[in-house]
């Protein structure tokens, strides 16, 4: 279905053609959502508190540097998070820990990624409940639960719901998949606890539903590490006047070729499918002095990298006004 993404967010005739999917897919998704509501499938509660990050689009809007400051911002208000993902790009079907060392093939990029930046343990698996279930057994010092996306995972009853949004690519054209972006209709935010807007001076609020509390997001970042030494670290200056190739395998390569543009970094972009599972064969043509990419695919190419390569660390800037909500509905 990737290669539908272009005409998600631009006016196709091919709207058109897909428009009775979408219709078919809305109406599978609403009698899911009633059988969960129903209690025809079953909803399992866990014995902590459980914090959903997702979104309602598919593909990539900025929930994983936002899971990384939910954790840190929990550790530093006393609490001991575990965080469970799905492990998507990986081939994990039982619940299985994420380590800073593990395969991504395995566990999934963002797994690896999490496992590296967060200070706490991460699980991943096919079933986000029993990959919480393993998490809580392993470490029964853990008392809350992020769900990295799972907002569509019913199964898994949650406490605070958090909807990420892109603020620059908004909902495309607003239909459903697999015409357009969204898993479940623009309704479904009208009841999660709060909305996220990544980049949300370029997002008009009138598309939000009135009524839910809405905090800004924005990624920066200025610092760039060397795969095989990442203790070898470098500004933006360092790439003056080199011929630069900067890659990029997530959601919406765009933006991570804008901060690089903001940075002053003079580049030629290759944009690769979200979760691409990178190959030195995808750079064999790659006459340059320097390659730059993001810390989701750096750690795919760290075992064939070279000194060439570079991933840029990026953090989330959060209103800390989500965090106090957070915590008044965790009741602490």
């Amino acid at each position: 279905m990737r290669w539908l993404e272009p005409y998600w967010y631009r006016i196709s005739p091919l709207h058109l053609v897909l428009w009775p999917l979408s219709l078919a897919f809305a109406a599978l998704a609403a009698l899911r959502r009633l059988l969960y509501r129903a209690g025809v499938l079953a909803v399992t509660r866990l014995p902590v508190p459980v914090i959903v990050a997702g979104n309602i689009n598919a593909g990539g809007t900025g929930k994983t540097p936002l899971v990384i400051w939910l954790a840190w911002m929990l550790l530093e208000r006393g609490y001991h998070p575990g965080i469970v993902c799905r492990g998507y790009g990986g081939g994990a079907g039982t619940p299985q820990r994420a380590a800073a060392g593990s395969d991504p093939g395995v566990v999934g990029d963002e797994a690896v990624l999490l496992a590296r930046r967060c200070g706490c343990p991460v699980w991943v698996g096919a079933r986000r409940v029993a990959a919480a279930r393993a998490l809580l057994a392993a470490h029964p010092e853990c008392d809350a639960v992020i769900s990295d996306d799972g907002l569509q995972h019913y199964a898994l009853a949650r406490d605070v719901e958090i909807a990420v949004i892109d603020g620059e690519r908004g909902f495309g054209n607003g239909m459903l998949l697999p015409a357009g972006p969204l898993r479940e209709p623009l309704q479904r935010l009208d009841r999660v606890d709060a909305l996220v807007v990544n980049g949300a001076t370029l997002f008009p609020r009138a598309m939000l539903p009135s009524g839910r509390p809405t905090f800004e997001m924005t990624l920066g970042g200025r610092t760039f590490y060397e795969l095989l030494n990442p203790a070898r670290q470098a500004g933006p200056e360092r790439f003056a006047r080199q011929r630069v190739q900067a890659v990029a395998g997530i959601g919406n390569p765009q933006r991570f070729f804008n901060h690089l543009r903001e940075l002053g970094i003079s580049f030629t972009g290759r944009p690769f499918p979200d979760h691409h599972a990178f190959e030195a064969a995808d750079f064999a043509c790659a006459d340059t002095d320097a390659v730059l990419m993001t810390e989701k695919d750096a750690v795919k190419c760290e075992r064939f990298g070279s000194e060439k390569f570079w991933a840029l660390r990026i953090d989330a800037e959060v209103d800390l006004a989500l965090g106090e909500l957070i915590l008044h509905k965790l009741g602490k």
